[in-house]
């Protein structure tokens, strides 16, 4: 009698929703009649299978059904047919897991000088497909029965790993999963395999079997009786390509409903780990690319149900993109969380930590992101400084200033204006290899996002820093009276081009010492037809505009700080050349400068969204 699928020594029996087993289990053997069953546990009978019919056989084959074995073992099961016997030990009921994805679920991490203990109650189906007892490394795709590990390593078996290195999460996630169930054994399915990407995951080629990455993990589960608890997945580095990243959704809601059907569970729990850094550059890797996988790994639970994503971010790693040795045992110890939170199991802790909205604030004129998150557990902390935000605006990137943790909110403090961080984006880990430091009170991290759009998105000229300036001027006060130029030649206009937004004159403006002055800016910009808009200034000292000759603004109490749009006037321009003159009293020399661009008003949002080739804006000349 030999038993081909199902029922194995030292395996983990998938249990049902009873706490029972119903395993499935086929073979073969020269004796026909009725397949009998007895089940010893600790040498003992156990009640009920004394001499169990459990299936039958003929023809040479066996079929049967190993169902009611509570939770727990371990157990001998000894079969019988005629007078054919088989005797299976060691056998437990519990929950199976499949361990897929590439390296890092494979294992690369140094070993620890304390290793991840061993457990009898949490067992490996190492690719050899031999049940033992869990532990690093769990895959020994050197010894694999299936082909395609030998294809993807040019045609030879993959040599055995370093004896220094080899962790992975699994192990880690049994002994937590085995420690949060109350003793129930733990069995892992290994799956992965290095460097893979999802087009290699391709569920269309199951019909290869263990040609195909998909085929072989097909193979493996049905082999075990086809009955998992569920998938836990680290993947995505392989597709962070310009090609690949855009299609990454899409193939993974592909697979997880293939392994959802090929299981037989529509409802199988999922939890993935969000990529999480790389050091330094590979060639088919780009870093936006990089970013897309985390993204859309964060929202994949919006997409695909019964699903959780959990950070890596802050875990260190062994070299340039593998997770270390500890971190591997942190992660396996989220995993278990995050799985017993999707199963809504009793006492768990939320779900991962989730971004729930951002919205803009203004503080002394300066733009600042407010980013509440949910499931926090006992609030956010990350030691002296909090970090890992990045504003992006205009190409430009950081813009942070400062961070402020309250509770479940993050208050980042930016360089821009509330009407730049408009057309900004956040993130939280930008790039491949960001530092993020925060976490909740039970030290779960937060995901990393982004590009996250902030505010009214609008249709906003660069800052104007090619421009006329004048020589310093007599003073007029608060400007109030201050009349247009009836001569620009007396001002002595010269072209100024400045390195920064701020067109700063405090060299000029402080050698009048305290004195009352005045300088004038100009610049023209032209319609290509008419046009609703701003004039969009900063400044620190009382101010007057002028567009074409006629007064458009005034403020008698401007003072320090100069921020951008402080002052917004609106004005109507015509197709054509428009010219705008700009006061600035110096403020008895406590003024340094302005800010000036503008932005147009009468464009739809979807114009907006559509971008610059969707609509016009004024053309700035000096």
């Amino acid at each position: 009698m030999h038993i081909s699928n199902g029922l194995f020594a030292h395996m983990v029996l998938q249990r049902n929703g009873k706490n029972l087993s119903q395993a499935d289990f086929t073979g073969t053997c020269s004796a026909t009649g009725p397949i009998r069953v007895r089940v010893f546990r600790e040498g003992k009978p156990l009640k009920g299978f004394a001499d169990r019919t459990v299936g039958a056989a003929g023809r040479g084959r066996l079929r049967g059904c190993l169902a009611g074995l509570p939770v727990g073992g371990p157990y001998t099961v000894a079969l019988r047919v005629g007078d054919e016997t088989l005797a299976i030990e060691d056998v437990l009921v519990g929950d199976v897991w499949i361990l897929g994805g590439q390296s890092n679920m494979q294992g690369c991490g140094l070993f620890p000088r304390e290793r991840i203990p061993t457990d009898p109650g949490v067992r490996a189906f190492y690719m050899d497909d031999r049940w033992a007892i869990a532990q690093d490394p769990t895959h020994n795709l050197w010894q694999s029965v299936d082909q395609v590990h030998r294809d993807l390593n040019g045609g030879l078996p993959p040599l055995p790993p370093d004896p220094d290195y080899g962790v992975s999460p699994g192990p880690a996630f049994g002994n937590e999963m085995r420690r949060l169930t109350n003793g129930v054994p733990q069995g892992l399915i290994a799956c992965a395999h290095g460097g893979t990407s999802m087009l290699q995951w391709d569920p269309q080629r199951k019909q290869e079997g263990g040609k195909s990455l998909y085929g072989a993990l097909v193979r493996r589960v049905r082999k075990n009786g086809g009955r998992v608890a569920g998938l836990l997945w680290y993947q995505g580095c392989s597709d962070a390509t310009a090609e690949s990243a855009p299609l990454y959704t899409r193939r993974m809601k592909a697979l997880i409903a293939a392994i959802r059907r090929d299981c037989h569970a529509a409802a199988l729990p999922v939890v993935i780990v969000q990529i999480s850094r790389l050091v330094g550059k590979l060639n088919f890797i780009s870093p936006t690319a990089w970013n897309s996988i985390q993204e859309q790994q964060r929202l994949l639970p919006r997409t695909i149900r019964r699903l959780e994503t959990v950070p890596a971010i802050d875990l260190p790693l062994d070299d340039l993109i593998h997770i270390s040795g500890e971190g591997h045992a942190v992660l396996g110890v989220r995993l278990a969380r995050a799985m017993q939170s999707l199963r809504q199991a009793r006492h768990a802790e939320p779900p991962p930590i989730t971004l729930n909205r951002v919205t803009v604030e203004t503080v002394r004129g300066t733009g600042v992101a407010v980013v509440a998150f949910d499931n926090v557990v006992g609030g956010l902390r990350a030691g002296s400084r909090p970090t890992g935000f990045t504003v992006v605006s205009q190409n430009e990137v950081d813009h942070v200033t400062d961070v402020r943790l309250d509770g479940a909110h993050a208050y980042i403090r930016t360089t821009l204006a509330p009407g730049d961080l408009a057309g900004a984006s956040l993130y939280y880990g930008y790039g491949t290899n960001p530092v993020c430091t925060l976490t909740d009170a039970a030290g779960r991290p937060l995901p990393v996002f982004g590009p996250i759009p902030m505010g009214r998105t609008r249709a906003l000229t660069p800052f104007v820093r090619e421009l006329r300036v004048s020589t310093i001027q007599p003073g007029s006060g608060n400007l109030g009276e201050l009349r247009y130029p009836d001569d620009l030649n007396v001002l002595q206009l010269t072209k100024r081009t400045f390195d920064e937004t701020f067109c700063n004159l405090h060299p000029e403006i402080s050698r009048c010492g305290e004195c009352d002055a005045t300088v004038y800016y100009a610049f023209r910009f032209s319609c290509a037809h008419p046009m609703r808009l701003a004039l969009l200034l900063g400044y620190d000292g009382p101010v007057k505009a002028w567009m074409d000759g006629s007064p458009i603004f005034h403020d008698s109490n401007g003072t320090n700080p100069a921020y951008p749009d402080k002052g917004q006037p609106r004005v109507r321009a015509g197709t054509g050349e428009h010219e705008l003159i700009i006061a600035l009293g110096t403020h008895n020399g406590a003024a340094w400068g302005i800010f000036a661009r503008l932005e147009r008003l009468d464009v739809s949002l979807k114009q907006i969204q559509a971008g610059p080739t969707a609509y016009a804006l004024p053309e700035l000349r000096d």
